[in-house]
């Protein structure tokens, strides 16, 4: 929100010399953030003048048109005679009054004006632009045409109010009612303690039965519309310069006079009004939810398709507007050059749901000044008001009268009422404001207040966002000032740290970090076409994704159930920008839709929530487990004068989990599978066994080409991830430090012949099994296929090692052991000893 000082003087009695800078600073105590302060006009010195063309004489034989002019500029020049420019525009003719700019003036941007020769002639000083005067797009595209009233000499800085000051305020989406000068206005009274004059108290006349027939079929949409009619307006009328420089200050650019007034009146109060042009209104006016799929033009000359959740005005043949949004082409106010010009028009001052104007504009990418409104919160009992000044200025200042008819749809609706302790904001903010302040500090911001130590507060119309006694509590505080709040530094109760799981969490991440790999946090969003380009299938579950209703991009609307989009989005962004040698992971949440939706309950902030309430704020929540993710790519290990180093390849990938698995304290079961991304043939199926189930964590291994080409990744990429909440549910408690014996090891090899498609893992898992207690390690050292195991079959080589805590053990103790492993193995995989 632009707001200029010396409009805002209007309505609060500053002290003279406060500056922009001042007013600045005083708007930030009260919580305004004010980014900052434009100086208009700075550096600008005149002699800046208005004059009269008197001649123009058209100069020959250059590449563009060039016009020799003589101006009236009064006495500016000190000897009255006609002031001789040139000049390349062609928007003036003779007997127009222009700006002009005489020789040893200065104008923004430190350029200097002196006669000077060219074109063959000598110009003395220059005939002005608005943007050459720093004043912005008035619509012209090219030189200042002032209205003829104004006289030759005539001081033109104090005329186009070229000198002001600029507060470009960010208004956050919880103060609506700042973007208003009213609004802006209420904060600056407060914070200087000055009386406010507020503009919405206007003389109202009381609604009747002749206004233009309005009906509302959605007053859940639009609870308040006004309807005003003016005729007889003068289609020549142009908006007075005062009008328009308060709107190229703000930011508008000027249009029309009619339009101009609405905008005005919307930056006066906060209410967005529209202007219908009367003739090219057919019957009664109407608020509806559009049909599916009906057509409208908007006044931008866009086709467009609404939906049926788009609310909608209407006459008789149909929508002639977006509620609050955008008006139509169809009864779009006539400028006079255009032919006849508007004469009668209709005004709509109106209230509409903050949320539905918000999705509105965003399903038709239409953002407006009066959307932005809208959606934030507009004072509903300022619509009349916002009507009645709109009538007035264009009785004034386009000869109009005002008809007699008043339209008011009005929904009932009764005020809004908050209940709080006195002491409510001394306890949030920690300081004895005590009952005299919080009291005098919501009538300030406009509340109604009654009560001893529980307050009723009536909440204004214009501040939507005061919901409940928090709210009220950061009115007096921000008002008391933050900046007064003490400093206290929280004190956590003794023993309690990170929880076991946060510190599982961290180690995953260090030991990650240690072998080489950077983390990359994505964002959370994807696009559901990623599903397609990793190759999962039509029914895989990670499909099913939680969708956001506002979301950050269309194109990424769901939240993620993997996180390799992310991670491989990262990893082919630094390929691209020449970073080959890549080893990216990332641990993160994913999200998964439960089978019923729920609603969330609203958690107090007074207090801590109950554990029944964290419970159903929980289940109303996706499914959220967290995971870990690596991809690599290029040179695991560089070449050098140490060797020849070597590419990264999937049993990298596969390691990465081994090294993840021991920091949770799990053993991971290693076997081959296949799915979504991965190569068949080198994908690894990551389990771990949950008390007497064996349970799938993850995969890991060398993407497809398909999946590689369908990303724009480099050949042979690498990934792995793993479902870290699954991974820990196989932990037996606490992680505990292996024993150190004293006592040697006992070494036995044995060698297997299982069939082919028996995997190493599970016959490791059995003899694992079957070892008991003495088994320290197990070792697969080599895997042998050929004619002498026979065809379909293969020799699985296993070193074990036994060791006792408290005695060196026999050989006899070590064969039984060994034995009875093998036992195991044959029994669940087939496995023979080779040789036997």
């Amino acid at each position: 929100m632009r707001v200029p000082l010396s409009w805002l003087r209007e309505y609060v009695d500053l002290p003279a010399t406060e500056t922009g800078r001042d007013v600045q600073a005083k708007l930030i105590e009260v919580g305004l953030e004010v980014e900052t302060v434009e100086q208009l006009g700075a550096g600008l010195k005149g002699p800046l003048v208005v004059g009269k063309v008197l001649t123009i004489e058209e100069l020959e034989g250059f590449k563009k048109p060039i016009r020799f002019c003589t101006v009236d500029v009064g006495s500016a020049n000190g000897t009255g005679e006609p002031q001789e420019i040139v000049c390349g525009a062609r928007n003036f003719a003779v007997g127009d009054k222009v700006v002009v700019v005489l020789p040893g003036a200065v104008l923004p941007g430190d350029f200097a004006i002196a006669a000077r020769k060219t074109y063959g002639k000598t110009s003395h000083g220059m005939i002005c632009s608005g943007d050459e005067l720093g004043m912005g797009d008035d619509g012209s595209g090219g030189i200042i045409v002032l209205p003829p009233e104004h006289e030759a000499g005539t001081d033109a800085i104090e005329l186009l109010e070229l000198v002001d000051e600029v507060l470009d305020i960010a208004v956050t989406p919880d103060r609506g009612y700042a973007l208003s000068m009213r609004g802006v206005a209420r904060e600056t009274a407060i914070a200087y303690g000055l009386p406010l004059r507020d503009p919405a108290l206007l003389d109202v006349p009381a609604p009747n039965s002749f206004g233009y027939p309005v009906k509302i079929s959605d007053p859940l949409g639009c609870d308040r519309f006004t309807a005003r009619t003016v005729t007889g307006l003068q289609p020549e009328a142009r908006s007075p310069i005062w009008l328009q420089r308060r709107l190229q200050k703000v930011g508008m650019r000027p249009i029309s006079l009619a339009v101009d007034i609405t905008n005005y009146v919307m930056m006066e109060l906060g209410q967005p009004l529209h202007a219908y042009d009367r003739s090219r209104i057919q019957g009664t006016i109407g608020v509806r939810r559009a049909e599916q799929g009906e057509k409208f033009t908007t006044l931008d000359g866009a086709k467009r398709v609404l939906d049926a959740e788009d609310l909608v005005i209407t006459d008789d043949r149909g929508p002639i507007g977006i509620a609050g949004v955008m008006g139509g082409a169809n009864t779009e106010i006539a400028d006079h050059e255009d032919g006849a010009g508007t004469t009668d028009v209709v005004i709509e001052a109106a209230h509409f749901d903050a949320i539905s104007i918000a999705r509105t504009a965003r399903r038709h990418k239409l953002p407006s000044e009066a959307s932005k409104r809208f959606e934030r919160g507009v004072d509903p009992q300022a619509a009349a008001a916002a009507a009645q000044r709109t009538v007035d200025l264009l009785v004034l200042l386009a000869g109009g009268t005002a008809e007699a008819g008043v339209t008011e749809v009005i929904a009932p609706t009764g005020p809004r009422t908050i209940t709080m302790p006195a002491d409510h904001p001394d306890k949030v903010a920690g300081v004895d404001y005590g009952r005299e302040t919080v009291v005098r500090r919501l009538q300030q911001v406009g509340c109604d207040v009654y009560g001893q130590d529980d307050l009723t507060v009536t909440v204004p119309s214009w501040r939507p966002d005061l919901a409940e006694p928090n709210d009220l509590a950061e009115e007096v505080i921000r008002l008391e000032g933050y900046e007064n709040l003490p400093s206290t530094l929280p004190k956590p109760p003794a023993g309690r740290g990170l929880t076991e799981r946060q510190r599982t969490h961290r180690r995953i991440g260090r030991a990650l970090a240690g072998a080489g790999y950077v983390e990359a946090p994505n964002y959370p969003f994807i696009g559901e076409g990623v599903f397609d380009q990793l190759g999962l299938d039509e029914d895989d579950d990670n499909r099913r994704v939680v969708k956001l209703v506002n979301p950050l991009s269309d194109e990424e609307p769901a939240l993620r159930t993997t996180l390799l989009p992310g991670l491989l989005g990262a990893l082919r962004r630094n390929d691209g920008r020449g970073s080959h040698d890549l080893a990216l992971f990332e641990t993160g949440l994913v999200f998964h839709p439960r089978e019923e939706s729920k609603v969330a309950v609203r958690l107090p902030v007074d207090r801590r929530p109950t554990d029944e309430e964290i419970a159903s704020l929980t289940e109303a929540l996706p499914v959220q487990p967290r995971h870990a993710a690596v991809v690599l790519t290029g040179a695991r290990e560089q070449a050098g004068w140490w060797g020849k180093g070597r590419p990264a390849d999937w049993a990298d990938a596969v390691e990465a989990a081994r090294t993840i698995a021991r920091e949770v304290g799990v053993e991971l079961i290693v076997d081959q599978g296949q799915y979504g991304p991965w190569h068949p043939g080198r994908c690894a199926e990551l389990k771990v066994l949950v008390g007497d189930e064996i349970v799938t964590v993850g995969h890991a291994g060398e993407l497809h080409p398909r999946v590689v080409k369908a990303l724009g990744l480099p050949a042979r990429t690498c990934a792995m991830e793993l479902d870290l909440d699954r991974l820990e549910t196989a932990r037996d408690g606490a992680v505990e430090a292996p024993r150190i014996s004293t006592f040697p090891v006992a070494t036995q090899d044995v060698a297997l012949v299982v069939d082919s498609e028996v995997p190493a893992a599970v016959v490791e898992y059995f003899l694992r099994g079957g070892a008991g207690e003495l088994l320290e390690s197990i070792r697969l050292f080599d895997v042998f296929e050929g004619e002498q195991i026979g065809e379909g079959k293969k020799s699985l080589a296993y070193a074990l090692r036994f060791r006792a805590a408290d005695r060196t053990l026999t050989v006899d103790e070590a064969s039984a052991a060994r034995d009875a492993a093998v036992a195991l193995a044959a029994e669940h995989t087939g496995a023979v000893l080779r040789g036997a």
